[in-house]
């Protein structure tokens, strides 16, 4: 069994092409993106082996590649990583039994699985053990949202079994409970395996919903703790900064106003705070005024120029005097001095803008 070897594994879902924080993707793929200097993969990772486990598989797809240059077997991190690759795309349910293949414990044994997009402080350990104390076929983490139409809803009883899986509410009154999916699940190993293999499948459609209609124990854990997908390069900068901060958990970290990493040089003129990450080699000259934002390794930031709530691309120069506010500079791309940049405009690598133009744009 599981506790007595001392074998957890998981399988950490990262195979998404990340459309939606386009142009950072295009060349990396999101959960390898830098969220406060280090992958949203390696954050998850490092939680998930402080909590136990010890062997990761990595479903991967687009630009799988990547994964295995930067993680190779995982001995730097403390696990071992196997590696899943997807031929097509399997939608989750479908990336989760492709992955399962890799998995070497028994069919009695959970088997966590997260999503390659969200940060949480939801207690791993706790998920597992009590998955296995209530014999649960399933353990979903469960979390409270304000507005809850974007997503999938997950009604529970007093007991926390699950009563149902509601798809995207059309109309008020099919709003049944706040409580939706947070994409981190425990499986029984057997579950997995009787997924569909070699097509797509989704977990959310087909999956869960058939385990309650067979009638086995579906069980959801509501957690209050910190929790943030990452899909979009607003989020993608407040799960940044909320690490810096402290606000989001992050072991080992001393919480400050900003994070300068290795070669970051910065003025002293220079303002700089609200969870800001100061990527390697980026250079801060004289009064620029950085807040809230991403600097990626090797950008350049002249005086007197303002960026906020953005992120900026890897050796990205913005010049003297520009705002950019709420937007998101693809690598390489040059911003001339005295530029707006405003409400969600994305410039795509490489470009070039020449001074005093002014854009403002919604993001789309």
């Amino acid at each position: 069994m599981w506790w007595d070897d001392g074998m957890t594994e998981a399988i950490l879902l990262v195979g998404g092409q990340g459309t939606r924080l386009r142009p950072l993707t295009i060349s990396t793929p999101k959960p390898m993106l830098p969220v406060a200097g280090v992958p949203v993969t390696i954050h998850q990772i490092e939680r998930a082996r402080d909590a136990g486990v010890t062997r990761v598989v990595l479903g991967t797809s687009y630009r799988a590649e990547v994964f295995a240059e930067r993680l190779g077997d995982g001995s730097d991190l403390g696990v071992e990583i196997a590696y899943a690759v997807e031929a097509q795309p399997l939608g989750t349910g479908g990336a989760i039994r492709n992955a399962a293949d890799l998995l070497t414990c028994g069919p009695d044994d959970p088997v966590m699985v997260l999503n390659g997009d969200v940060l949480s402080g939801v207690d791993y350990r706790a998920l597992l053990a009590g998955h296995v104390d209530w014999g649960a076929a399933l353990t979903l983490h469960l979390t409270r949202v304000d507005d809850p139409t974007a997503y999938g809803l997950v009604p529970t009883g007093d007991d926390g079994q699950v009563l149902a899986f509601r798809e995207k509410p059309q109309m008020p009154e099919e709003i049944v409970t706040d409580q939706v999916n947070a994409g981190c699940y425990v499986f029984t190993r057997s579950v997995i395996d009787e997924i569909p293999a070699g097509r797509p499948v989704s977990v959310e459609r087909e999956t869960f919903p058939a385990l309650l209609d067979n009638g086995v124990l579906v069980r959801g854990v509501v957690d209050d703790a910190y929790w943030l997908d990452l899909g979009t390069p607003w989020d993608f900068v407040k799960g940044s900064a909320d690490l810096v901060r402290g606000i989001a958990p992050w072991a080992g970290h001393r919480p400050a106003p900003y994070l300068l990493l290795d070669g970051a040089e910065v003025s002293d003129q220079a303002v700089i705070g609200h969870g800001t990450t100061v990527g390697r080699g980026v250079r801060v000259i004289g009064d620029a005024v950085i807040e809230g934002s991403v600097l990626m390794d090797g950008a350049v930031v002249e005086a007197g120029a303002a960026v906020i709530d953005s992120v900026i691309g890897e050796r990205v120069r913005i010049g003297e005097g520009a705002t950019v506010v709420g937007a998101v500079i693809g690598d390489d791309a040059v911003i001339g001095a005295r530029n707006e940049l405003r409400h969600g405009v994305r410039v795509w690598p490489g470009t070039q803008l020449g001074e005093t133009s002014v854009r403002f744009s919604s993001d789309a």
